[in-house]
């Protein structure tokens, strides 16, 4: 049953999703490999790609993938990913090599011997990101170490995330169950990882297909509703790109202009967060101008302002600031024709290679090779987020503290302030001065006693804004130290850690005598005995309990505001009631409450051997004409009868000898109540829509509920009577051609 179940999700995502059922080519990959290594290094070491195709083909010769491919294809496409972001031969031979030491027999000793220590130490890396099992906190530790690893040598991760890019586009071969929680990880952790080193193209190709897996009916329907407007869309961008061609070729500018695609999951975003219905997204119209240099950027962006009002608030230069992952490109929006609004992005041929492949294009690692010799000109600080990532898991000992940590410091957007010096400082949104404080130095943050923005006394509490002038002024009391207050307003991960750090080391007594009167507080407030509870016995195992090291930790994190007092106390009191109480009671069940009378109409079911009882369809079930069913004599009232799969029928299966035999035999005076469920992306007018179909088939609606959720998806029931279940199929076919409605379904558990 269960593999029929999966065998039918899987085809039905084959059909809507074919995307993640993507078979690696296998004609000349290897020929195809080396030729895209040597366009972008020529003089790199190409022999060394070919031995390790050699070694990696060998050692996985007999495996399989459970697409049913060879295994060799696997590694071949994530070389041919990392080949197309322009990475070099070591780090392609490392890619072929990754899985070797972990699936096969290879040895690291000998890898190193065959391969170098620069191979070894890059499929070392990816090993021990593959070793560790996912659980909560394993997965937490799992994203920990390959942090750790990423501040050694950047390509681990690389590799990695191409890893994970090769196996989203086949995770239609894999159960419904992992490929679902391979997609909520990669969401979480792997495509912010991505975006934040950069590199857009595979950020948005790991969310597209995470999208489809989590969600593919709704994928599929934002798909559906973007392929009905392309052909409008696409005159209305020509329109766009001829009218700035023209401006190009006035201004002498040699330039290409070509139209953004859209991104699924970002629609969706877009429709989830801000609130946005699909045909407002989609007037955002987005166009890219690329140029060969900074001084065209600007000029094409005085062209399209003088030729189109932009909207305020809308130009961003990133040329001037670059974002954290090296992105450089000026936004703007602008009132196009026919007063539509339309995005535009302007830069560079080398900016856009940024945007696309990031940090793969900056070389921002021990990659780039100048005749094999690694260019000792590139700059390490550029990705300094990197180190700082590195420095804040070092302080986080918890490893799930940790997971949210990178989960908000990857995935939060920045604000740009500037010292007294001039000197850019990046920030979280919503970071205050004392955050500031704790970017420049540590012991600053501790000392903070008050700061001036742009010249004028703020308090410690005030949200920064990009361009903002911080000054910090300190304390020259060797003693001072930060507040706890503090702790309710920072925002960045390293001030909370470091504030936190501080009240750990430096009033480590203070929190457990606080702790410890808060706790006997609270227990002579509630009346309990406190002498009985208080016993030591009785706290260490609630210490335990809780993953501190004895007592004096417990008070210590109830001191700091780690735990909460009442959860203490719950716990202890619960410890102690059992200890104490050794008896056993019997609940008490509701009474059912009576269902409603049916309303009249023939049943339409004859029951084998008594023609005149009273029969009515269960309401559990509703069972219509067609479906399988049983009956079961009630007691007085009839035979009830119900669908074979309806979980009563399981209950009822004690008293086997009530069950009796029925068949349909509907007539033109037979009624069933039909329920049915509409699944559809939330938009005005969809319940009148969909109210309207209804009518038109003659459906007579006894009762609707709808609702919508957070993610902006309404959920509505209808519950109606009908003569005919040829009739059924016609009603949903033609609910679901509605705009925007993914999913209908007819109900058939109450």
């Amino acid at each position: 049953m269960a593999d029929s179940q999966a065998t039918s999700q899987g085809s039905s995502l084959r059909r809507l999703v074919p995307r993640i059922f993507s078979r690696a080519p296998r004609v000349n990959d290897l020929d195809n490999l080396i030729r895209t290594v040597r366009a972008n290094h020529p003089r790199g070491d190409l022999p060394i790609i070919e031995r390790a195709y050699r070694v990696a083909r060998d050692k996985h010769a007999g495996q399989l993938r459970q697409s049913g491919e060879p295994y060799i294809t696997h590694p071949l496409a994530v070389a041919q990913i990392l080949a197309e972001l322009g990475l070099g031969p070591r780090a392609i031979a490392a890619a072929l090599l990754h899985d070797t030491v972990e699936d096969t027999g290879y040895a690291l000793t000998e890898l190193t011997e065959e391969f170098g220590d620069e191979v070894a130490m890059l499929v070392d890396g990816v090993t021990k990101l593959d070793k560790v099992k996912y659980g909560e906190s394993a997965q937490a530790e799992t994203v920990r170490k390959m942090i750790v690893a990423m501040s050694k040598d950047i390509r681990v991760l690389l590799i990695k995330l191409a890893d994970r890019l090769h196996n989203a586009r086949t995770w239609g071969f894999v159960p419904p169950e992992k490929s679902a929680r391979k997609a909520k990880e990669t969401l979480e952790i792997y495509a912010p990882l991505a975006h934040r080193l950069g590199i857009q193209t595979i950020k948005s190709e790991l969310e597209d297909l995470s999208f489809a897996v989590l969600h593919p009916k709704i994928y599929a329907e934002i798909n559906s509703l973007i392929a009905q407007r392309t052909p409008q869309r696409e005159k209305y961008l020509q329109n766009v790109i001829d009218s700035i061609d023209e401006d190009l070729r006035e201004l002498r500018i040699r330039g290409k202009v070509v139209g953004r695609p859209k991104q699924l999951y970002s629609v969706y975003q877009k429709m989830v967060i801000r609130g946005r219905e699909f045909d407002d997204i989609y007037d955002l119209i987005g166009i890219r101008v690329l140029v060969n240099s900074v001084r065209d950027c600007y000029a094409v962006l005085g062209a399209i302002h003088a030729r189109w009002t932009p909207l305020p608030g809308r130009f961003k230069d990133y040329i001037a600031t670059p974002k954290f992952n090296l992105y450089q490109s000026l936004h703007t929006t602008v009132i196009g024709p026919a007063g539509r609004t339309v995005e535009i992005q302007i830069r560079t041929h080398e900016m856009h290679q940024q945007a696309e492949f990031g940090v793969a294009a900056h070389w921002m690692y021990k990659e780039r090779v100048n005749g094999g010799k690694v260019d000792a000109r590139v700059p390490d600080t550029d990705m300094a987020w990197l180190a700082h990532i590195s420095d804040w898991q070092a302080e986080t000992a918890d490893p799930t503290e940790f997971l949210d940590s990178l989960r908000f410091e990857i995935g939060a957007k920045e604000v740009y302030v500037f010292t007294p010096k001039g000197r850019v400082i990046g920030l979280p949104a919503g970071a205050t001065t004392v955050d500031f404080a704790y970017a420049v130095h540590t012991e600053i943050g501790h000392r903070t006693m008050g700061a001036k923005v742009n010249g004028r006394l703020m308090p410690l509490e005030t949200e920064l804004k990009s361009g903002d002038v911080v000054e910090v002024f300190t304390s020259k009391n060797p003693d001072a130290g930060p507040s706890q207050d503090w702790l309710t307003f920072v925002k960045s991960t390293r001030a909370r850690n470091k504030i936190r750090g501080w009240f750990t080391k430096e009033r480590r007594e203070e929190a457990i005598e606080q702790g410890k009167e808060s706790i006997a507080r609270a227990m002579r407030k509630q009346n309990l005995p406190l002498q009985r509870l208080m016993s030591q016995e009785s706290f260490t195992q609630v210490a335990h309990q809780l993953r501190y090291e004895d007592v004096s930790a417990l008070y210590a994190a109830v001191g700091e505001g780690h735990v909460s007092t009442q959860s203490v106390i719950e716990k202890v009191t619960a410890l102690v009631a059992v200890e104490r109480d050794t008896s056993t009671g019997a609940i008490e069940l509701p009474g059912r409450v009576p269902a409603r009378e049916p309303r009249g109409g023939d049943s339409g079911i004859l029951v084998r051997g008594a023609a005149d009882i009273l029969v009515k369809l269960a309401r559990c079930c509703t069972p219509v004409p067609g479906d399988p069913i049983v009956g079961f004599v009630t007691r007085g009232s009839g035979v009830s009868v119900h669908r074979q799969d309806c979980v009563n029928v399981k209950a009822l299966s004690t008293d086997s000898e009530r069950f009796v035999d029925v068949e349909w035999a509907p007539t033109t005076k037979s009624v069933f109540r039909v329920q049915i469920q509409v699944e559809a992306l939330d938009r005005s007018g969809l319940l009148s829509d969909v109210t309207r179909v209804l009518s038109e088939h003659h459906v007579n609606i006894l009762s609707a509920t709808v609702t919508t959720t957070d993610e902006r998806l309404a959920l509505s029931r209808f519950v109606f009577e009908m003569g005919d279940s040829v009739h059924l199929d016609r009603v949903l076919n033609a609910v679901r051609r509605i705009d925007a409605v993914y999913d209908v379904y007819r109900v058939t558990t109450s």
